[in-house]
């Protein structure tokens, strides 16, 4: 879709929903103008597709504008001409942002109430009831999250870019090592050389860690030995005297077994990730999964003998040649263990993973649509409740990755990373530093995103802590 500015120059803002509402490949014009009057400013969007034109206007009095009232009115006219084209509602109106929760975070942190937020996305945003009830219920987790940290808090991610092999959906930055694993030796010696100096600097600061995550990649790819030096490490490094959580996600059954369930759990790890994405033996081979359904019901097995506290089962909306059928069957067997978080992703096609490249065949937004109403439905039915949720760009039916948690048992470093509400320290290749600085700005740092590089950089990255810490003070 060609889009054309006129009057302004906002074009990320308008941009992103665009990305958001058409599919990607969508023929067609769009122009965003914004015109600037005595007294009002007024923005005018125009979409032709097919033939079919719509138009549609907000404004905005010119002595009220500022940067955010100005994309906000640019945002809406688009959303409300764009409407005018589409087969169905928009579930999260002109909000085109990966956070939309942040909105009603904030307008429940000054003050504002469950009602107030809602009629906040329905007013401004043309959020549809469902996901106005999913954002206020996530919101509300966050808020009493936050209310668990001392400025002093800040949580640990610490990476494992590797897997056994790349899921055919997968763009995140990792290596497949299938049977190579020459370069997690010493990737774990510089990741160990990465750990002992940021818990002195960490010490030295007086900061306290509150939550801890191991992810990836997948963490479980190493192998027992690996994962106990690297949990040593983590306890030898760092005081985990304030730490409430500490999470190592296993992802793959492949990757699992008794040994080194019991081994994370005696290390301290209280929570788990065992993620299926669909209980469908021919989705899963469709999707690059070497695993049975069979696999992921043993190693969920494994894991409760082991002892941990709360287990994470992660779903996938959308995945090729799954059906509604399929995907409701997937969710009612997941939901039957009675895990305490479970979280339904809806497909995200990026560039990068294999599907992508493919052009496979997938389910239709229609069907998607049905996956997630009976996901959000059956769901809340059982008794769980939606406490983090984020959007990625190229999603099955422009919708949403939800966490569900039962019994009180919410993922706290989720909430904390997704919405930004205090410092994440990421230790390892293809980590993202967020720090909060006190006057309520964020600055991220990254680190080299392959292992090889990380391997190769490891003083700089060092460097690069080290420089970190001092703008903390």
């Amino acid at each position: 879709m060609n889009l054309t500015l006129l009057g302004h120059d906002d074009r990320y803002a308008v941009e992103q929903l665009q990305m958001s509402l058409f599919p990607e490949g969508t023929q067609g014009e769009a122009t965003s103008s914004l015109h600037r009057g005595a007294t009002w400013l007024t923005a005018t969007a125009k979409i032709t597709i097919d033939g079919h034109t719509a138009t549609a206007s907000r404004r905005l009095k010119a002595s009220e504008e500022t940067v955010r009232l100005r994309r906000r009115i640019l945002q809406q006219s688009y959303y409300l001409a764009a409407k005018q084209l589409l087969p169905h509602t928009p579930a999260w109106g002109a909000l085109a942002g990966v956070r939309p929760t942040k909105i009603t975070t904030k307008h429940l942190l000054e003050g504002g109430t469950e009602r107030s937020a809602k009629k906040l996305l329905r007013d401004v945003y043309y959020v549809t009831p469902e996901r106005r009830d999913l954002a206020v219920d996530c919101s509300m987790s966050t808020v009493k999250a936050a209310s668990l940290l001392e400025p002093t808090d800040l949580s640990l991610y610490v990476g494992i870019p590797f897997c056994p092999t790349r899921c055919a959906y997968c763009s995140f930055v990792s290596r497949s090592i299938g049977k190579r694993t020459e370069l997690l030796e010493p990737y774990l010696s510089a990741l160990m050389r990465e750990l002992e100096e940021t818990g002195k600097l960490l010490a030295q600061s007086g900061r306290k860690v509150r939550t801890i995550y191991i992810g990836g990649g997948t963490p479980t790819t190493l192998s027992e030995d690996q994962l106990c030096r690297l949990l040593d490490a983590i306890h030898g490094s760092f005081d985990l005297s304030r730490c409430i959580e500490f999470t190592v996600e296993g992802g793959r059954p492949d990757t699992l077994d008794e040994g080194k369930l019991q081994a994370i759990r005696q290390h301290g790890a209280d929570r788990m990730s065992i993620n299926p994405q669909t209980m469908i033996d021919s989705v899963l081979r469709a999707s690059g999964r070497p695993h049975r359904a069979e696999d992921v019901l043993h190693s969920y097995r494994q894991a409760v003998d082991a002892g941990y506290k709360a287990i994470n089962m992660d779903l996938i909306a959308g995945l090729p040649t799954d059906t509604v059928a399929g995907f409701c069957q997937s969710l009612d067997q997941v939901a039957a263990l009675d895990p305490a978080n479970i979280t339904v992703h809806t497909l995200a096609l990026k560039k990068g993973a294999d599907l992508f490249e493919k052009r496979v065949q997938l389910p239709t937004a229609e069907e998607v649509t049905q996956m997630v109403a009976y996901a959000n439905e059956t769901l809340r039915k059982l008794g769980y409740k939606p406490y983090y949720l984020y959007r990625q760009k190229y999603m099955s039916g422009s919708f949403e990755n939800v966490g569900w948690s039962r019994g009180g048992l919410d993922c706290l470093y989720n909430i904390y990373m997704m919405e930004e509400v205090h410092t994440i320290l990421s230790l390892g290749g293809g980590g993202m530093n967020k720090v909060n600085f006190p006057d309520g700005s964020l600055k991220r740092f990254h680190n080299p995103k392959f292992p090889e590089q990380y391997i190769d950089m490891i003083d700089q990255v060092l460097s690069q802590k080290q420089e970190l810490f001092e703008l903390m003070g």
